[in-house]
């Protein structure tokens, strides 16, 4: 069984698809965005299987997405914003190498720009994006463990961090 060198989570607009493929180029390895495995499933972008299937399909097929990239995929890998809120999906990620990439609001606000094709910060986007950090940052910190503050960083600066733990605690399992 392969395992990820690397779990990326935290929320939207962290930078986890841009961190984790200057990563994985680092490394040497491939970089994989459990979204992407999502669409490649369905046949189409996420925004199309929220509005069209709901949010509970989305998150299905994420589950399953995610479990079959814990199993097989040996590069770096990011999660989806909202994977780690399925308890199987939580369970699956313990002993894993998994870092939080931790943003605050108005860095993730800017990030995200007016959420085109996030299906779920239609009407008040920073209202949305503040209830989203309140409730998954928890969560985040719970399964990682590492975290990585990314406000006022770009991209290549918060890869180099993420770099300097792996490298420096390959074998060390720290919990914050």
């Amino acid at each position: 069984m392969t395992a990820p060198l690397l779990v990326l989570v935290g929320s939207m607009g962290a930078g986890k698809t841009t961190v984790g493929g200057l990563v994985a180029t680092a490394l040497g390895v491939e970089f994989l965005d459990t979204d992407q495995l999502v669409e490649a499933t369905a046949g189409k972008p996420v925004a199309e299987i929220f509005v069209d299937d709901g949010e509970d399909h989305f998150r299905e097929l994420e589950r399953i997405a995610v479990a079959a990239a814990l199993s097989s995929h040996g590069g770096v890998l990011a999660l989806g914003g909202g994977a780690v809120l399925d308890e199987s999906t939580r369970a699956l990620l313990d002993g894993h190498q998994v870092v939080f990439l931790q943003v605050g609001l108005s860095d993730a606000a800017s990030r995200v720009g007016l959420g085109v094709s996030r299906p779920l910060l239609l009407g008040n986007v920073r209202g949305r994006i503040k209830q989203l950090l309140d409730e998954r940052t928890p969560i985040y910190a719970a399964v990682a463990r590492h975290t990585v503050p990314t406000d006022g960083l770009d991209a290549a600066e918060v890869a180099d961090l993420v770099l300097a733990l792996v490298q420096d605690g390959e074998h060390v399992h720290q919990h914050d």
